[in-house]
């Protein structure tokens, strides 16, 4: 997530909803007339849990991080390319330049589906120059990367497109995001009808954080929580600090998750989600120490599974 805090962001153009299969319910029976509904897949964290090794391999071996502009960054969007070939999607490697050095975005986009309703997921796959990154932002990366392959084991067919995302550069101010959504023509924005972000998902003392920026996405992550009986508040301490900020400038709706990164979690949000009060959500935000260690495997999980049944959910 990127440092500063540039306050929240509006909306320049009236936001669309996206809509629900079953009017907003969570997937189960289907309504009469109606085919069932496709359920997501439970996301293995052994999983998830491997790409984050990998990335944590990747920094190691060049010099400590996975940077824009760094060996490290390049080597992770190999590493996540290759992957999604294997898969099945369509890739597409977007270069761009910011403070002198080439930046790379990563998009994947799965074969079918109406292409006039596209459900986009991202991640930015930048870590800073003090470390490895594993927490910021390995830990969405590699739950998008896994939601997205997936995707591919089980054959999903959904009525809407499914595009996937790797930024680069977030850590400069959103620039490989904003880099993609200022190239796109007016009817290709329009095209998109959730864009879903996920930046931190696996903080050590985490917190159960939901955006509230789009109606019809936030009321998806919810239900999937309330399913599981965790409580969620309302996301406000990354508010324009991540790659939904470009999408939603531009008027596309906009959703995502977060475990929190600086801010202190209080009493309050400790006697109901556990963990440790008066400590970050993540002592090791923009460090050295954020490392595979960082992460919580419960909350990481929990996070994976939920990124899963939005995709699944919004793409029916």
């Amino acid at each position: 997530m990127k440092l500063s805090v540039p306050g929240r962001v509006t909306a320049t153009a009236v936001v669309a909803t996206v809509s629900l299969l079953t009017g907003g319910s969570i997937a189960g029976a289907a309504p009469a007339g109606q085919p069932a509904v496709a359920a997501a897949p439970d996301i293995p964290v052994a999983n998830v849990k491997a790409h984050l090794t990998q990335l944590q391999s990747i920094a190691t071996a060049n010099g400590g991080n996975r940077a824009h502009g760094r060996a490290g960054y390049k080597a992770s969007l190999d590493y996540v390319k290759a992957k999604l070939d294997a898969a099945g999607f369509t890739t597409t490697v977007q270069q761009f330049t910011s403070s002198g050095r080439t930046g790379y975005n990563l998009i994947a986009d799965w074969p079918g589906g109406d292409t006039n309703q596209v459900v986009m997921s991202g991640s930015h796959l930048d870590s800073v120059t003090a470390g490895a990154g594993i927490n910021d932002n390995g830990s969405g990366s590699a739950a998008v990367l896994e939601t997205a392959l997936a995707v591919s084991r089980a054959g999903y067919q959904p009525t809407k497109h499914l595009r996937f995302a790797w930024w680069g550069a977030e850590e400069l101010g959103l620039v490989g995001s904003r880099y993609y959504v200022n190239r796109l023509a007016t009817a290709d924005r329009s095209r998109i009808s959730g864009y879903l972000n996920f930046d931190m998902i696996g903080s050590p003392n985490p917190g159960y954080f939901v955006y509230d920026d789009d109606p019809a996405i936030e009321k998806t992550f919810k239900a999937y929580y309330a399913g599981l009986g965790v409580p969620t508040e309302i996301e406000t301490e990354g508010d324009g600090r991540s790659d939904h900020a470009p999408f939603k400038n531009a008027g596309v709706p906009v959703g995502g998750l977060f475990s929190g990164a600086d801010y202190v979690k209080t009493a309050a949000q400790a006697a109901k989600w556990g963990g440790t009060s008066g400590l970050a959500f993540d002592r090791c935000y923009h460090s050295s120490c954020d490392t595979t260690a960082n992460i919580n495997d419960t909350a990481l999980d929990r996070n994976s599974d939920a990124v899963a049944y939005a995709v699944w959910e919004l793409s029916q």
